[in-house]
């Protein structure tokens, strides 16, 4: 990593169906070898199913099954004295969302449904219920910053 200076952060162009900025880096995270149509065609056919099944507004099962992936502590190793210790610590805000879309995307691939589109809106539905490997996944790293708390004096 360059040592100079932080990088910039790259502007993302809202998605063109709700014109939202998060939908559009779950798109791009999503998204293998450059084929965002095909990203596209998976949320979008993925938030069909979740109106049909749910009879909820989409967009709104995605905003909350992100807020309750989200992880509010992690833990991070700190060498002290010739020990690491896993040492407690927030999350920023921006890698809070990152962490949520990795882990709900990770999630889904892992189902074993039929096609993506299918895994995507069950793993988004399951993570909007507090339920879900993502959901686990959240709740696995907050036992660990407790499980940790000891080494909390660590901190930088």
């Amino acid at each position: 990593m360059s040592r100079r200076h932080r990088a910039e952060k790259r502007e993302v162009i809202p998605d063109a169906k709700y014109g939202d900025l998060v939908l559009a880096k779950f798109m791009n995270s999503i998204m293998y070898d450059g084929k965002k149509s095909v990203a596209e065609q998976i949320i979008y056919g993925a938030f069909d199913m979740i109106e049909t099944k749910a009879k909820a507004d989409p967009l709104g099962v995605f905003k909350s099954a992100l807020d309750n992936v989200a992880p509010a502590i992690e833990v991070r190793s700190r060498r002290v004295g010739g020990a690491t210790y896993q040492v407690p610590v927030e999350v920023r805000p921006d890698r809070r969302q990152a962490l949520a879309i990795r882990w709900i995307i990770t999630a889904a691939r892992g189902r074993n449904d039929k096609t993506m589109m299918e895994r995507l809106s069950s793993e988004l539905l399951d993570a909007s219920n507090n339920r879900g490997n993502a959901v686990k996944k959240r709740e696995d790293t907050h036992r660990m910053a407790e499980a940790n708390r000891a080494f909390s004096h660590y901190r930088w």
